[in-house]
């Protein structure tokens, strides 16, 4: 197809195109470098890559960019924006594609649509009944207080997040988490029903206005039971409830914590014992955990409390580190995406010659082991919150 160039002052042009989509005209800095297309995971299946689209949207060529499906699949990785040389809000742009997308109806694939409707109603991002929250529990063989319904008052809320209650993959994560606070004694409790989706789908979505009711609902219960630390095992939880809900709701005198931060400062003081887990293991840095949070060392802390351990980076790690696949939404529009990357995640874990790829990160994890099955390499996935509590199982603890 032959991309018309518009005249920026002709009439044609819309202008709220530009004032939405580059509200601070940074876009206009673009040098057409093209660092963003060559650290964009999944440039290789978009319409334009993402320099293209940027020279697009300066260009004035709206229903040329909204009518590609590239914004859909940008998995909001951040990998573009940290390598800019500009420091141009490029994960930002591409939100704000979508939000005009929605707002203006143009282009909008019937899964994402859907998608938003399914956290409306239900309050979780795979419409199951939102009661069920803490079905991943029954498989314990001793259900910790803080989980059993009823408790009122704690220190710690353990937020689960939707993918961990809802999805069997990843079960295991939170019947770790649980078992580990159970056994260093925390003061915790869970939300169980009560907890909604923490909204940063719809965020990432373009739906973001969509947000602030799930904000005020989660806040509003995590106080209710007097907590006053946030723990998550989802680095998207976590993001959402440090970054964005504070534009929607007071979250004064709330700390929040990744996991992994809780417990490298818990393993600090030595409060179990840890046993030998004799494996080697590499570790993926998720997104939304390092490169939008900038959490790197806190995995890396807990791993070298575990006797044993053989641990081997790989080449690509910290702010370089390429995304698994699984953020963005983009399931949602092309599960072959997500699945390819994640293949191309995992060959990098293997190079390694570990037998397991570590996240912290239930999405990282179901998404890597997805590549890795797809893909057919040799490799298990592994949340380093598991890896603690089996090392605490081999010390007995």
């Amino acid at each position: 197809m032959t991309l018309e160039r518009l005249d920026l002052a002709s009439a044609a042009l819309d202008r709220s195109f530009l004032e939405v989509i580059d509200p601070l005209e940074k876009l206009r800095r673009c040098i057409q470098c093209g660092t963003c297309s060559t650290t964009c995971p999944t440039s290789y299946a978009m319409d334009y890559t993402p320099r293209q689209v940027w020279r697009m949207v300066n260009l004035g060529m709206r229903d040329e960019v909204l009518k590609s499906r590239t914004f859909w699949l940008c998995t909001t990785c951040k990998s573009c924006q940290v390598q800019c040389p500009r420091g141009i809000d490029l994960m930002e742009a591409m939100i704000a594609l979508k939000e005009y997308s929605f707002n203006h109806d143009i282009n909008v694939p019937d899964g994402m649509k859907m998608f938003g409707e399914t956290i409306a109603t239900d309050y979780n991002i795979s419409g199951d009944d939102n009661a069920t929250r803490n079905i991943w529990s029954q498989n314990l063989a001793r259900i910790p207080l803080g989980v059993k319904p009823g408790k009122k008052q704690a220190e710690v809320l353990y937020f689960i997040g939707c993918v961990s209650s809802f999805y069997p993959r990843v079960y295991s994560i939170p019947q770790a988490m649980v078992q580990i606070l159970d056994r260093a004694d925390a003061d915790f409790t869970t939300l169980g029903g009560d907890e909604w989706c923490c909204g940063y789908p719809l965020h990432i979505a373009g739906m973001g206005d969509k947000m602030a009711e799930l904000a005020r609902h989660n806040v509003k219960k995590a106080r209710e039971v007097g907590v006053k630390r946030v723990v998550f095992t989802c680095p998207s939880c976590y993001y959402a409830w440090a970054h964005l809900y504070p534009e929607f709701v007071d979250t004064s005198g709330l700390k929040f914590q990744h996991a992994t931060e809780y417990l490298a400062e818990l393993l600090a003081g030595d409060p179990f014992p840890l046993g030998p887990v004799e494996e080697a293991v590499t570790y993926h840095d998720p997104c939304d955990l390092g490169r939008k949070s900038g959490v790197y060392d806190a995995p890396r802390e807990v791993l070298a409390h575990i006797p044993g351990l053989d641990f081997r980076e790989m080449s690509a790690i910290r702010e370089n580190a390429v995304c698994c696949g699984g953020g963005g939404d983009v399931e949602v529009s092309d599960r072959t995406v997500t699945a390819a990357v994640a293949g191309q995640r995992v060959a990098q874990a293997q190079a390694t010659g570990a037998k397991y790829v570590l996240s912290a990160c239930q999405q990282c994890k179901r998404t890597l082991q997805e590549g890795a099955r797809q893909n057919k390499i040799r490799m298990r996935a592994m949340d380093i919150i598991e890896l603690v509590w089996k090392s605490m199982e081999s010390a007995g603890a």
